[in-house]
């Protein structure tokens, strides 16, 4: 019996019992795999591995140490561009401060050598600089040796009035008076581009106000073999038939020699023994000098008038041949002869500061041109008989005194705007 009781299988678990432990296994896992999710984010990527997790945190690293780097790199630029730039601004103070120093010791030269109104300016093709300040026409006296006399605003004892225009532009100036004129280049018209018009204009203070008054007209001639311009008292009327005719102009074929003559009768081409008796005049010679080798600079001038009597006339000079000319009585006696007078253009100082040339014309002339020019006597430079130069692109000024009359100043403006072969 108790054998049979030993050997028999053991009593079975009840089914309550192990549906409990299936729920409590159940229920950990649950709560395990909710604990792992917790810990590593979803439990997916953590689940990759140790390896990839170290390959993210790598990445991650070197990219936030490029940026660094790269930060760095652009703040070592920054700071490199800000140490040029205040060199260079440093350096373009020290430049600035230099040019400053030259400037204002030029203009202190300027200065010292009787100056008093220069500035400096632009030069251009081996053209002139000149003050540009203003000057009243005829009122008082103004610096340098271009002065004038206090001139009035009535006509009694104005030399600026006149009667006869003829006579006004023919006879030298008065002395102590400088005569201020105004040049215009009219090139309006079908061929004036080729002949333009030349207008001289007296500038005369009247009323408080300067009134611009006619005196001459110049052209140049067409079909002739050499520069040849006629000069008249009427614009309207530039012939050599007409009775406003007063003088012509010129030139030998390369442009370097220029004469004037009055409105006489060539004596080669005297019809009659009164034309004979009264040849023409020549009132004013102009060389220029050759420029061969083709130098940018002034041109150099020399001009030949008969010298004025004690009766303020001027000795006429009839040439009946070659031999009596004024230029071939100036070759003949080396600008000695006795009845002429021989000038020049004042040479302009060369200014190494400011590489061009300078010459001070009292706030009469505006633009740098090859044509400006001053004329005076070796025995006294700081006597300007006259002074020519550009205010704009077609107006000029021309301001003589004695003893040069209206006729040659304006002839000699002339040659200047006529082209030069052998002098550009």
């Amino acid at each position: 019996m108790a054998d049979a009781d030993t050997n028999a299988d053991p009593p079975a678990a009840p089914a309550t019992t192990m549906q409990s432990r299936a729920d409590m296994l159940a229920k950990a896992r649950a709560r395990q795999q909710q604990k792992k999710k917790k810990a590593g984010g979803g439990g997916v990527r953590a689940s990759d591995g140790p390896r990839s997790g170290r390959s993210s945190r790598g990445l991650v690293r070197k990219i936030s140490t490029d940026a660094l780097e790269a930060t760095a790199d652009a703040a070592r630029s920054l700071a490199a561009a800000s140490t040029r730039r205040e060199s260079i601004d440093a350096d373009a103070t020290q430049e600035a401060a230099v040019v400053d120093k030259r400037t204002s010791k030029f203009e202190q030269d300027m200065l010292d050598q009787g100056f008093d109104d220069y500035t400096p300016g632009a030069a251009e093709g081996g053209g002139l600089r000149f003050d540009p300040a203003s000057v009243t026409p005829l009122t008082g006296q103004t610096a340098g040796t271009m002065t004038t006399k206090p001139a009035t605003s009535t006509t009694a004892g104005n030399p600026l009035f006149f009667d006869n225009l003829e006579d006004f532009v023919t006879k030298p100036a008065p002395q102590g008076t400088v005569i201020q004129c105004r040049i215009t280049r009219d090139k309006t018209g079908i061929d004036k581009g080729m002949y333009p018009t030349y207008i001289l204009k007296l500038e005369r203070p009247e009323d408080g106000v300067v009134k611009q008054v006619f005196l001459l007209a110049g052209r140049k001639r067409k079909k002739s073999a050499s520069s040849n311009y006629l000069i008249s008292t009427n614009p309207q009327d530039l012939h050599r038939e007409s009775e406003s005719f007063v003088a012509k102009l010129r030139s030998n074929f390369v442009g370097t020699h220029f004469t004037v003559f009055d409105n006489g009768v060539n004596p080669s081409k005297a019809a009659s023994q009164q034309d004979r008796d009264h040849p023409r005049q020549e009132l004013a010679a102009v060389i220029y000098e050759t420029n061969l080798l083709g130098f940018k600079g002034p041109r150099k001038m020399t001009v030949i008038i008969p010298r004025v009597d004690e009766d303020q006339q001027r000795i006429p000079v009839s040439p009946r041949n070659e031999k009596e000319t004024l230029l071939k009585r100036h070759e003949a006696t080396n600008g000695a002869d006795k009845e002429l007078l021989v000038l020049g253009n004042k040479e302009p100082q060369w200014n190494e500061e400011t590489g061009s040339y300078v010459l001070n014309f009292y706030g009469r002339v505006k633009m740098a041109s090859v044509k400006n020019f001053q004329i005076v006597h070796k025995s006294d430079l700081d006597y300007i008989v006259m002074q020519f130069g550009r205010v704009d692109q077609q107006a000029f000024t021309m301001d003589y005194q004695y003893p040069m009359s209206a006729v040659q100043a304006f002839a000699l403006a002339l040659s200047s705007f006529d082209s030069k072969l052998a002098c550009e």
